[in-house]
């Protein structure tokens, strides 16, 4: 289903369930420009956290998530050593997959490197399209695609950096999230001629 008539009868794109969290998360957040360096953060680790699992799971878990990584304080998660992976490792409440664990604390020193480089993670990922969001023009989820030539190049540069769990895909549903593309479907609600 491409599109789908939520409970509020506003039209929304096809993927939202009726949950919420992910109506909250799609009405509010998907799809529109985020350039705060915390908040870039949260979300290039939350989407490393989702790979092989669904987006509402990670949401389900996002307060946790905040909690157990310090309100996604990068210098902090940077510092994780030892103790705190297993400390994370038995949090119920989170993913507790010992490699996006680790992942998540190489990505930390990654982003901090990155801070230092550029000025900001912002100026660093949002460079990458010119500083402006790519509004595009997408009828039906199928016509969406899970990767971009620019998702390539970012998530191998991301590589070279030192990241994991930044694969091409991980890094254009990353560029979704924070606005740097625009993939609400025409007859959404938010489609960007609606908005």
């Amino acid at each position: 289903m491409d599109l789908k008539q939520g409970l509020d009868g506003k039209t929304r794109c096809g993927w939202v369930s009726e949950n919420p969290v992910y109506v909250a998360y799609h009405d509010k957040e998907w799809g529109r420009p985020l350039k705060d360096d915390g908040a870039l953060f949260e979300f290039l680790i939350l989407e490393g956290m989702q790979a092989g699992l669904s987006w509402e799971t990670i949401l389900n878990k996002r307060e946790a998530f905040q909690k157990a990584y310090d309100g996604f304080d990068p210098e902090v998660v940077a510092s994780y050593g030892a103790d705190k992976v297993e400390e994370l490792m038995g949090n119920a409440g989170i993913i507790r997959n010992r490699l996006k664990i680790e992942a998540s604390i190489k990505n930390a020193k990654a982003f901090l490197a990155i801070q230092q480089e550029f000025g900001s993670f912002s100026d660093y990922l949002w460079g990458y399209v010119d500083g402006s969001p790519i509004k595009n023009d997408y009828a039906r989820l199928s016509d969406v695609p899970t990767e971009t030539q620019t998702s390539r190049a970012i998530s191998k540069d991301l590589k070279k950096r030192g990241c994991s769990f930044v694969g091409p895909t991980i890094i254009y549903a990353l560029m979704q999230a924070v606005g740097m593309v625009d993939d609400h479907l025409q007859g959404c609600f938010l489609y960007h001629g609606n908005r």
